[in-house]
């Protein structure tokens, strides 16, 4: 992205970028946008992104890097395992609502700490210190239906569990903030949830709710 013409203004749109710019990262690729000189002066007084991007705070999940974005096109909103509040829910309707943004990604990894966490708190009363805690104690209700099967929640895998998180913040964000459901059922606006392996750089789509566009369900696989 490098001008205010070529922002993409639809759900479909703004996914078809993400996930271009995502293919560029896995395929070692990337063009490094919107991270010139002329970029810092065109958003000095304004910005205008294309997608919210609420995801981990893990530093090996950079929202800009694996997505191959620069200054101004991201609006990134970040908490140790994704985990929601009030505060955070504002700042995703701050970037839809008040910027302008047509998609909102919820963006999970593999071996995430929290929901690890979270299983050895529920399994072994192994409860972590300070305030970690809170942040373990809202990823507990993702994952506590799972245990509605029988087995207990460390015979799952960790990709199991990472799914049923990110899906039921996916969830949790649309049925909570009133402004981004009224959008998306009014088409200017979707979520999507995506599950991103650190391994391969590979985003891959685990839900979406609203409208991304026919054909738009997978990034492209490599070469």
């Amino acid at each position: 992205m490098t001008a205010a013409a070529t922002v993409p203004t639809t759900p479909a749109a703004a996914w078809a970028e993400l996930c271009a710019g995502n293919l560029r990262f896995v395929e070692d690729r990337m063009v490094h946008p919107s991270q010139g000189i002329d970029r810092r002066a065109e958003l000095s007084a304004q910005q205008n992104p294309f997608a919210v991007v609420f995801g981990c705070s893990d530093s090996r999940v950079a929202a800009e890097i694996i997505f191959d974005q620069g200054l101004g096109d991201l609006f990134v909103v970040r908490t140790a395992g994704h985990v929601l509040d009030t505060t955070v829910i504002g700042s995703i309707e701050y970037g839809v609502t008040v910027l302008g943004a047509p998609l909102v990604v919820v963006l999970a990894h593999d071996s995430c700490g929290a929901v690890a966490a979270a299983v050895d708190a529920m399994t072994n009363g192994n409860v972590p210190p300070g305030f970690v805690q809170a942040v373990v104690d809202r990823v507990i209700p993702s994952i506590v239906g799972l245990t509605a099967t029988g087995r207990p929640l460390d015979s799952f895998d960790a990709a199991t569990l990472g799914h049923q998180h990110v899906l039921h913040t996916a969830s949790q964000l649309h049925g909570y903030s009133v402004s981004l459901a009224d959008k998306i059922a009014a088409g200017r606006c979707a979520i999507v949830a995506l599950e991103y392996t650190l391994a391969d750089g590979r985003a891959r789509l685990a839900r979406v709710i609203g409208d991304i566009g026919a054909g738009m369900g997978v990034i492209p696989p490599l070469d």
